[in-house]
């Protein structure tokens, strides 16, 4: 990593080069509401990415808890205040997408699981 920062467990200190938008979504077979670029990032059109909430957070995942925190904290959230609706061929062309990128992006084409809520106590107050 030459002379970048590093953070406690020797990984880069990223947070001031990383991000996460996320959307919410409700799949319906409707191709009405078919977007085929979902692998370039969120969606901006009409009302899709215009009530965005900005926060501070952590990285997502299993392995960190109120206990063992993130090395990349605090990491920038922009959410989407609003579900929207989404063709499920959408979804099926990311995943296409995913599979022809030059990483290896196989262990991202199924569900994860979360990291359990942050305890109000340490929690960032900055919404």
């Amino acid at each position: 990593f030459g002379d970048q920062e590093q953070g406690n467990d020797g990984s880069p200190v990223l947070s001031s080069k990383v991000g996460v938008q996320g959307q919410v979504f409700t799949i319906v077979n409707d191709e009405s509401y078919y977007y085929p670029d979902l692998i370039r990032g969120w969606i901006q059109d009409g009302d899709y990415g215009s009530n965005i909430a900005k926060y501070t957070g952590s990285t997502t995942g299993t392995s960190r808890n109120n206990q063992v925190c993130s090395s990349y904290s605090p990491i920038t959230w922009q959410v989407d205040r609003k579900c929207h609706l989404i063709s499920a061929s959408s979804f099926d062309k990311m995943c296409a997408d995913m599979k022809q990128q030059r990483d290896d992006m196989s262990d991202d084409l199924y569900a994860h699981g979360a990291r359990e809520v942050v305890a109000n106590n340490i929690a960032g107050n900055n919404l």
